[in-house]
């Protein structure tokens, strides 16, 4: 929709766009001042009183593993189950953005960045530490059998599976299809408009982008906590740098300057280059130990640890072990980790986002539950088997090396590459890989943290710099409170508790995304059923039959120059949208016509139709530069391009051109469209409830262009 000056505004009923260049960057304070408020005094506090801060999360956490462990586990296969089916039904064929859209990034670059804000240097902390533990300690049946080595990569690969994964691409097919579709801005209270109307933008929608921001930035201070350790041990391992609190703040310090430097730096530069680099270290370290270890044992492993993952899931997914009651056991491990990827989501989800449009729904739910699963398949099932091989063969060494693993578990992985050739290199390898992992961790939570605190007016933009910088610091000064408050198990604990909030929020998201996408069934349903009333006048000029056929073929040969397109636009399409907006205003319809920008000199026109608190009609008449077929008659010398005038709806480009039309035959083409959106409209309101349930009847038109409601009928 455009105003009538020409400036390009979005046609929902979010918060109007200023032109392009001059939205400023503002902070939204009471996002911003009510979620620093709480991280600041949860950090203080813990750093201050850390002993009664422990107590206190402790408690907390009892209650609610307790009261909503079943809730968890839940809501965790519902969200898996939803994204599933909307992949595969034909909603997966919209794309997060218009139809004429194409993906930013190469999927190698784009799999690489969202494997890298996904995962951190927790994938090597725990693919170790956990298949030890649940080889000891498994929830159900005995320790230290041929079944627990069997189960414990398997539970590792649970935890770190597509159900994760699939509360990351429920979020980020959400915020993408809202802000890159329906052009809403890039955050959370955009999705939950299908469901709450204009509220969310205001204290409702404050209220839920504070809990996404609690959520988020207490899920990124486990993660950091995680790799403090991790590397203050490497570092250790290779150096001999003491560990304890003095390194670890000097890394949390290193985290902030190195993210700082990168996210102010931009996705495309800072985030793009590290994301790629660590997935190539990542790699290396896999083939390494692969190699040099005992291959055929691990290729064997790698898929046997595949199909008992498939095969399992479903069982492993609801059990909630209501007989045996591991209570301590599902704390842990599970609800910790299903809290802590609802806590991730809205950061991850987010990012995901902004680097996947253009992509379609399919697309998008494959990529995004595949590839970094494959990813951590062959992680976790190439260091996971090969230190259970170690537990279980190396006699006192491997019995040590387990017991290691599971009471310190920062030095799991270390200890491991110890047993290879050129240790001293790989564990380097290792240490760099973990902080690159930890840097895109805290660089990609910077830059969403920013974006929850602030207004952006649409979903390129980012928050101010200063913001940026802001959140890094203060993910660092909580990651240090928690860490003084008892380490990682008060990181785990306090992630269990701030994503429970969130858990709520993200049910509120998936029931939006399916009422929109229903909507857009409709449409679909719509544009397919309802046949154009006046095919037959797109191919007619004069009225004569047997001139149609060689005016169409004219046209179809025809690929003018800009100068060409500009006459036809100011000849043909502007004097055609304005009579129809003079003819619907006459029906005492809001209509307007608008100029919104240009293309090698050729004006966007824009048709709107407003129908109140329903979607309006906008018809949109796209300059598009497209190379000159060699075959073009009358091509121009040195014209090797033209502009056709193709017709962009709200979703998008339809994949045709008008250039050519005469003024009758575009009015026929505006009248087609605008009647599909009636139909469309209607059909919407019925499924709802809000409209007639039984067919209604109109008369037949009178101006020649088939039956139908006139522009004002009702």
């Amino acid at each position: 929709m455009s105003t009538a000056d020409g400036t390009a505004v979005s046609t929902d009923r979010s918060p109007r766009i200023a032109p392009a260049g001059t939205r400023p960057k503002v902070v939204n304070r009471t996002v911003f001042v009510g979620s620093a408020a709480i991280i600041l005094a949860v950090a203080l506090s813990a750093i201050i009183a850390p002993v009664r801060a422990e107590e206190t999360i402790g408690v907390a956490v009892g209650w609610i593993s307790d009261g909503f462990g079943w809730y968890y586990f839940l809501v965790a296969a519902v969200f898996l189950v939803f994204v599933i089916l909307v992949g595969v039904s034909r909603m997966g064929r919209v794309r997060l953005g218009p139809e004429q859209s194409k993906p930013q990034f190469n999927l190698f670059t784009w799999a690489a960045m969202l494997f890298a804000a996904g995962i951190g240097t927790d994938l090597m902390f725990y693919s170790v530490a956990e298949p030890a533990s649940q080889y000891y300690f498994p929830p159900a049946g005995q320790g230290e059998s041929v079944e627990a080595a069997r189960q414990a990569v398997v539970w590792t690969l649970f935890h770190y599976g597509i159900i994760g994964w699939a509360m990351y691409a429920l979020m980020g097919m959400a915020l993408a299809y809202f802000a890159y579709r329906r052009n809403m801005p890039l955050s959370i209270r955009s999705v939950l408009h299908p469901l709450f109307g204009d509220r969310v933008w205001g204290k409702l929608g404050d209220a839920v982008d504070i809990a996404a921001v609690i959520g988020t930035i207490f899920g990124l201070a486990t993660t950091l906590g995680i790799g403090v350790e991790m590397l203050n041990r490497g570092l250790f391992e290779l150096w001999g740098v003491p560990e304890g609190t003095g390194a670890q703040l000097g890394l949390l310090v290193l985290a902030v300057v190195i993210a700082t430097l990168s996210v102010v730096s931009g996705v495309a530069r800072g985030l793009r280059r590290l994301s790629e680099l660590n997935v190539v270290l990542a790699i290396v370290l896999i083939v390494w130990v692969l190699v040099a270890g005992k291959t055929p044992f691990l290729l064997n492993g790698l898929v046997m640890n595949l199909g008992d993952y498939v095969s399992r899931l479903p069982g492993m997914t609801l059990d909630t072990y209501a007989f045996e009651a591991p209570t301590e056991w599902m704390g842990w491990w599970t609800l910790f980790f299903w809290a802590w990827w609802v806590a991730w989501a809205p950061f991850v989800g987010l990012f995901l986002a902004r680097i996947s449009r253009g992509r379609t729904i399919r697309q998008f739910v494959v990529g995004t539950l595949t590839i970094p699963f494959a990813f951590v398949l062959l992680w976790v099932s190439v260091f996971g088997n090969s230190a259970l091989d170690l537990m279980r063969n190396g006699g006192a060494a491997g019995a040590a090396f387990g017991e290691n693993a599971v009471n310190d578990p920062a030095s799991g992985i270390y200890a491991l590459l110890e047993q290879f050739p050129a240790a001293p290199l790989t564990i380097g390898i290792a240490v760099l890989t973990g902080l690159l992992f930890y840097v895109t961790s805290a660089d990609s939570g910077a830059l969403v943290l920013s974006n929850f605190t602030s207004r952006l007016h649409r979903a390129g933009d980012d928050g101010p710099a200063w913001l940026r910088v802001f959140w890094a610091a203060a993910t660092g000064l909580l990651t240090m409170g928690m860490l003084l408050a008892g380490g990682i198990t008060t990181l785990q604990s306090g992630t269990i508790i701030m994503g429970l909030p969130f858990s709520f929020v993200m049910v509120a998201v998936m029931l939006g995304l399916y009422k929109v996408l229903r909507t857009e069934g409709h449409k679909t349903d719509t544009l397919r059923t309802s046949l154009p009333a006046s095919l037959s006048d797109r191919t007619h000029s004069d009225g004569v039959a047997g001139h149609s056929w060689k005016l169409r073929l004219q046209r179809m040969l025809s690929f003018p120059s800009p100068a060409q397109s500009r006459r036809f636009v100011e000849y043909v399409c502007r004097p055609a949208l304005t009579e129809v907006v003079a003819e619907l205003t006459k029906q005492d319809a809001t209509a307007s016509v608008a100029e919104s920008g240009q293309v090698a000199g050729v004006p966007c026109l824009t048709l709107t139709v407003e129908h109140g608190d329903d979607e309006p009609f906008t018809y949109r008449l796209f300059p598009v530069e497209a190379p000159t077929p060699v075959f073009a008659s009358g091509r121009p010398v040195g014209e090797d391009y033209y502009v056709r005038i193709e017709v962009h709806l709200t979703e998008g480009t339809q994949g045709y051109d008008v250039t050519g039309y005469t003024t009758e035959q575009l009015i026929a083409d505006v009248l087609d469209q605008y009647e599909r959106h009636l139909i469309y409209l209607q059909s919407v309101r019925q499924a709802s409830g809000d409209g007639a349930t039984e067919p209604v009847l109109v008369p037949a038109r009178q101006d020649g262009h088939g039956t139908g409601p006139l522009p004002g009928d009702s």
